[in-house]
């Protein structure tokens, strides 16, 4: 068989065992793909279709039996595909990841990336809070971006932070990020390394209805980064209500806060009626991430 029809392959099983999706891919074939090229240890770049496509190129026996025991394993775990290949990319970021910390997908890196947020910026900006850093995706995107910044990175699970810690130094960035550990914003080392020009921060969002229904794929990650009612809520705005309760001593007096809700938008707005946020635009629309400025806050 050749390298295009078993990526076809894999897709239709895929489809057929109705795994879910959304930790880098968004259906079958992307994700046959992105299974096969990795265990063939092929670019994922590799060019399928035009003129110098290797759709064609054999793939020998023993290489597809590797091939579908990982497919296969993809299918009975129901783990998202970065857990199996311990590798994510973000923006062009290569990643390592595991079980101890989210799959990275924040929508925030294409605002780092392509300057959605600059205009809020100012040439001052040099201190930055990535506040529930996971595994240090968002904090490595910052840094790289802005090479004029410091970034402290924290979050509350020792774990994750383990995670971010492959991958500051993966990205050799450990003389420009700092990894604290912290229950949101309380833990006196974050008000020590600020205060900060621009916070961003992808919380626990998900309300107790959606946690309920979550496909495996996103029950195999750490609930402690998905579920938004840990203090007994049900809106999944329990860590929304307390940052920005605390934020404001964090925030130098010209700071932005950038924050994620996902399609939490109606929630947010019920719990928050009377604030004024400008929301961003992402790839997945104007309702997912928005900024708030210090100023807005605590005018």
């Amino acid at each position: 068989m050749t390298l295009l029809p078993l990526i076809d392959a894999c897709a239709q099983q895929l489809a057929a065992a109705g795994v879910s999706f959304g930790h880098g891919t968004m259906n079958a074939q992307d994700e046959a793909a992105w299974l096969v090229l990795w265990q063939l240890g092929l670019p994922l770049d590799t060019p399928l279709d035009g003129e110098d496509n290797q759709a064609d190129t054999p793939v020998a026996q023993e290489k597809q039996a590797l091939v579908h025991a990982l497919v296969a394993e993809r299918i009975r775990s129901r783990k998202p595909a970065a857990y199996l290949t311990h590798e994510a990319w973000l923006q062009g970021f290569s990643f390592y990841v595991d079980e101890r910390a989210i799959v990275p997908r924040s929508l925030i890196a294409e605002l780092l990336v392509d300057g959605g947020m600059d205009y809020f910026l100012r040439a001052s900006t040099h201190k930055v809070l990535d506040l529930c850093t996971g595994n240090g995706s968002l904090a490595v995107i910052a840094a790289s971006v802005f090479p004029d910044v410091v970034v402290t990175a924290s979050d509350l699970s020792v774990d994750a932070l383990a995670v971010a810690r492959i991958n500051v130094d993966k990205h050799d960035l450990q003389d420009r990020i700092t990894l604290v550990q912290s229950d949101g914003l309380r833990a006196p080392e974050l008000a020590a390394c600020g205060p900060f020009d621009l916070i961003v921060c992808n919380p626990p969002y998900v309300n107790a209805h959606s946690m309920a229904a979550l496909p495996a794929e996103y029950r195999a990650e750490p609930a402690l980064a998905l579920d938004g009612n840990v203090s007994g809520g049900s809106d999944g705005m329990d860590f929304v209500r307390a940052l920005l309760q605390e934020v404001g001593v964090h925030l130098n007096p010209q700071g932005v806060l950038v924050l994620e809700i996902g399609n939490e938008r109606p929630y947010f707005e019920a719990a928050f009626p009377s604030l004024e946020v400008i929301w961003l635009e992402t790839s997945a629309g104007e309702d997912q991430v928005l900024l708030v400025t210090r100023e807005t806050l605590y005018p």
